[in-house]
C-alpha cells in the first residue's frame, strides 16, 4: 500500500459523484439512519454567487472553476471543429450551470426502453418516479406532484420578442400548448425551470443540503476518483486522490453517479470495459464489457441567429451600462428580470418533416446571441433560435486517453454521421427559415447572421452550414447503457447493475439506452429516485 493512502472506513454505499443523480441518491439511501453512505465529489462546494443566480451559466460555463472544460476530438461532421464539453464541476454537478429547464421528454422515449426488454422502464412506470420529488407550480395531477424537494416554476421574464417568435411557430403550424411534460411534448410553450422565487434549485439544494443533516452522509469534495478496487469480481470501494493524498474507503455497494463522461471513464481505469483498448493502456483487465465508453449520444444544436431591430433583446441591455445597473437593481429587489432568465425561455416541438410519427425536433428560442456560451453577448441586438434533433441515430464513443486518472478522456461523439441525421439538420435549418420569414416576425426586420443569406437551401449547403454552426446542447448520454444479457454492449441491467459484476451500479445519465425527446437533467434525477428504490428493495431482499 502506498504509505500515503489510508483506509477512510467502511460503509454500507458509497456513491462517486456528486451531480444530478448523485444529490438524489445521497438523499434516499441516507434516509434509513441504518445506512452509512459516503458522497465523493471531485469538484467542490455551490459557494460561488453565480451558482445560484440563475444568468449566473453566463460565467460558470467555460471557467475552469465551475467546468471540467473537456473538449472532444475533431469531429468530421462538424468540418474538422473540436467543441467545448461543459460538464459541472461542484456539488449538483451541472445542474449547478446548466439551463434549469424541466423536461421529461416524451412518453414514447420510455416505451421504447420497455420495447427493448427493459422492464420497468415505460412511461407509466416512470411517471410515479418523476412525481415523487416534484413541488410543482401548476399544483397536483395526473402529471405533476406537489411537495417534494425538485421545486419547478414558470419563468419570471417575458420578452416582446419571443411573444411574436410563438406567433411565428403557430402561424407555421406548431400549436401553443400548456406543458411540455405531459406525455406529448409537440407544440410550442415557454419551458417550467428549476428554480425556487428566482434563484437556480440545483440537486444539491433540493436533495443534498437538507440530507447533509443527517449524521449517517458523509459528504467530501476534492475527491477525484482513482479506481473502483474489487474482491474478484465484487466491488468493495474506491480509491481516490484528495488534497494530494490518496485515500480509500470499502462499502457493501459502490454506485457511479459520475455522468456519461466521469462514470465509464472510472470504470474503464479501474479494468471493466473494452479489453483490447484496456490492454492497450495496461490497465489490469477485471471484466471485458465492450459496451462500456459506447454509445456515446448528445443532442447537437444548430444555432442559428438573426440579428433584429426595433425591439429589446439581451445584447442591447449587456452592452448598456445603465442597462445592467437596472436588472441588478430588479433582481435585488424583485427577483426578477433578465437575471432570473434561463439560457433558453421558449421552446418548441415540432416534426421535420410530416413523415415523422412523432416531433423529432426541439428549438431553443433565445433574445440574445453569443458565439459561444462563456463569451460576451454580440454587441448588436439578435435573437437566437437553436434547433436540435432530439431523436438522433448517430452514435460516437469515450476512450481511454491515458490510464491517468488526471487525464481527461477521448470525447468522440460522432456528431451527423448518418443519411437520416444530416437530412435532419438540413430540414430544422429550413424549418428555422421558414417560422423566421412568417408575419408575426415581419415588424422586427429579421436578418440572418448564421448560419448567413449566403448559404442556399439545398441539402449540401445545409449539411456544411451545420457542421459549421453545430454545438452540444450539453446532453451526453448512454456511456453504459441499460441493456438485456443478450446485447453484448449492455453495460448495466434493468436494475442498474453492472453486468457480470456483484456490488456495483451504475445511475446516471450513461445509463440511457436512447436519448430523451428533450433536455436530460429531469430524466436523470428520475433514473436516480428510481436506482434508489431499486437498490433499497434489493437491500430489503426483495
Amino acid at each position: 500500500m502506498n504509505h500515503s493512502e489510508s483506509i477512510d472506513g467502511e460503509y454500507d454505499y458509497i456513491i462517486v459523484g456528486a451531480g444530478s443523480a448523485g444529490c438524489v441518491l445521497a438523499n434516499r439511501l441516507s434516509a434509513d439512519p441504518r445506512n452509512r453512505v459516503l458522497l465523493l465529489e471531485a469538484g467542490g462546494r455551490d459557494d460561488w454567487i453565480w451558482y445560484h443566480i440563475p444568468a449566473g451559466y453566463l460565467f460558470a460555463i467555460g471557467n475552469p472553476r465551475s467546468d471540467w472544460m473537456f473538449k472532444t476530438e475533431p469531429e468530421e461532421g462538424l468540418n474538422g471543429r473540436s467543441l467545448h464539453y461543459p460538464r459541472g464541476k461542484v456539488i449538483g454537478g451541472s445542474s449547478s450551470i446548466n439551463a434549469m429547464i424541466y423536461m421529461r421528454g416524451q412518453a414514447a422515449d420510455y416505451d421504447h426502453w420497455r420495447q427493448l426488454g427493459l422492464t420497468g422502464w415505460g412511461w407509466d412506470d416512470v411517471l410515479p418516479y418523476f412525481k415523487r420529488h416534484e413541488d410543482h407550480f401548476l399544483g397536483p395531477s395526473a402529471s405533476h406532484a406537489v411537495g417534494g424537494e425538485l421545486r419547478i416554476e414558470r419563468q419570471r421574464v417575458r420578452w416582446e420578442l419571443l411573444e411574436a417568435f410563438r406567433d411565428a411557430a403557430a402561424q407555421e403550424g406548431i400549436r401553443p400548448i400548456a406543458d411540455f411534460n405531459a406525455g406529448d411534448n409537440e407544440g410550442s410553450c415557454y419551458f417550467h425551470v428549476n428554480q425556487r422565487r428566482g434563484r437556480r434549485w440545483s440537486a444539491a439544494r433540493g436533495f443534498l443540503k437538507p440530507a447533509l443533516r443527517s449524521p449517517n452522509l458523509r459528504l467530501e469534495t476534492g475527491c477525484h476518483a482513482q479506481c473502483i478496487e474489487f474482491d474478484g469480481r465484487r466491488a468493495v470501494g474506491v480509491r481516490w486522490r484528495q488534497q494530494g493524498a490518496l485515500r480509500r474507503a470499502r462499502a457493501g455497494n459502490v454506485i457511479l453517479a459520475a455522468g456519461s463522461i466521469g462514470s465509464p471513464h472510472l470504470l474503464m481505469l479501474s479494468g471493466v470495459g473494452p479489453a483490447a483498448q484496456l490492454r492497450q493502456h495496461g490497465v489490469p483487465i477485471v471484466l471485458d464489457r465492450p459496451g462500456v465508453g459506447k454509445n456515446l449520444h448528445d443532442h447537437l444544436q444548430l444555432r442559428a441567429i438573426f440579428k433584429v431591430s426595433g425591439v429589446k433583446t439581451l445584447n442591447t441591455i449587456y452592452h448598456s451600462l445603465l442597462g445592467r445597473v437596472a436588472i441588478g437593481l430588479e433582481y435585488a429587489f424583485l427577483r426578477r428580470g433578465p437575471l432570473t432568465m434561463a439560457p433558453s425561455q421558449l421552446g418548441l416541438f415540432t416534426r421535420s418533416d410530416p413523415s415523422r410519427e412523432r416531433a423529432n425536433i426541439q428549438f431553443h428560442v433565445q433574445p440574445l446571441s453569443l458565439d459561444r456560451f462563456g463569451e460576451p453577448l454580440h454587441a448588436f441586438p439578435a435573437f437566437t433560435a437553436s434547433v436540435c434533433n432530439v431523436q438522433p441515430t448517430s452514435r460516437g464513443e469515450l476512450r481511454l486517453r491515458s490510464p491517468d486518472p488526471d487525464a481527461a478522456p477521448v470525447i468522440a461523439p460522432n456528431y451527423l454521421a448518418t443519411d437520416e441525421d444530416r437530412r435532419v439538420a438540413a430540414d430544422s435549418l429550413r424549418m428555422v427559415r421558414r417560422i423566421v420569414s412568417r408575419p408575426a416576425l415581419r415588424r422586427f426586420e429579421p436578418q440572418e447572421y448564421l448560419p448567413g443569406p449566403s448559404v442556399g437551401d439545398d441539402d449540401a449547403s445545409l449539411v456544411k452550414a451545420a457542421g459549421d454552426i453545430g454545438t452540444t446542447i450539453f446532453h451526453p448520454v448512454g456511456t453504459a447503457k441499460m441493456g438485456r444479457d443478450s446485447d453484448p454492449f449492455a453495460v448495466v441491467d434493468e436494475r442498474l447493475r453492472v453486468l457480470g459484476l456483484e456490488g456495483l451500479r451504475v445511475v446516471d445519465a450513461s445509463v440511457m439506452p436512447t436519448i430523451t425527446s428533450g433536455n436530460t437533467n429531469a430524466p436523470t434525477m428520475m433514473i436516480a429516485e428510481k436506482g434508489a428504490a431499486l437498490i433499497l428493495d434489493d437491500a430489503r431482499g426483495r
